[in-house]
């Protein structure tokens, strides 16, 4: 499916591409569910990943309240920049490491919603004309939205489905 360009574009790609992830761990068995990735990669397994998502859903809501107020977000996070994406990365994946499975995915799927929300809140101009907000610089409020939700469900799906060939 295309980049969304719409709201109602953007409501339904999120939503199928986070049920698609959804549908495609619960294909696995709940020992492949919790296995390790045989593969380098910054997450060792599901539960890695799926964090890292919540994670995002909550630096993007928060993102949005500063902002939304004519405030300036630190974007990505305070003291980090797009330079140093790797190393807030592994700031959350280590806050993570504590969490189960079934817990983080309970968080996911309730960022999930908030983010959706939010969504809804927007009409097609507000979501996708560029430099609306003074917060999001030259993009539009949309393109953050898409890259929190459907697009960064797209690179966990990659990272699942290689973990899942890897089963045989």
């Amino acid at each position: 499916m295309p980049r969304p360009t719409t709201k109602q574009a953007l409501l339904d790609l999120s939503r199928e591409n986070y049920n698609k992830l959804n549908a495609l761990i619960d294909s696995l068995s709940p020992a492949e569910q919790k296995g390790t990735y045989p593969f380098e990669h910054r997450d060792k397994n599901i539960r890695d990943t799926i964090a890292h998502l919540h994670e995002w859903h909550l630096m993007f809501l928060a993102w949005y309240k500063v902002g939304m107020k004519g405030d300036k977000p630190d974007i990505p996070a305070k003291g980090y920049t797009w330079k140093t994406l790797p190393d807030l990365n592994q700031i959350i994946w280590q806050k993570y490491q504590s969490v189960g499975l079934a817990d983080i995915r309970k968080e996911f799927k309730s960022s999930y919603d908030k983010v959706r929300r939010c969504i809804q809140k927007h009409s097609d101009e507000e979501l996708f004309e560029k430099k609306r907000y003074k917060w999001t610089g030259t993009t539009s409020l949309g393109a953050y939205m898409i890259s929190a939700t459907s697009s960064h469900y797209d690179w966990a799906m990659t990272w699942l489905k290689k973990y899942q060939k890897s089963l045989g």
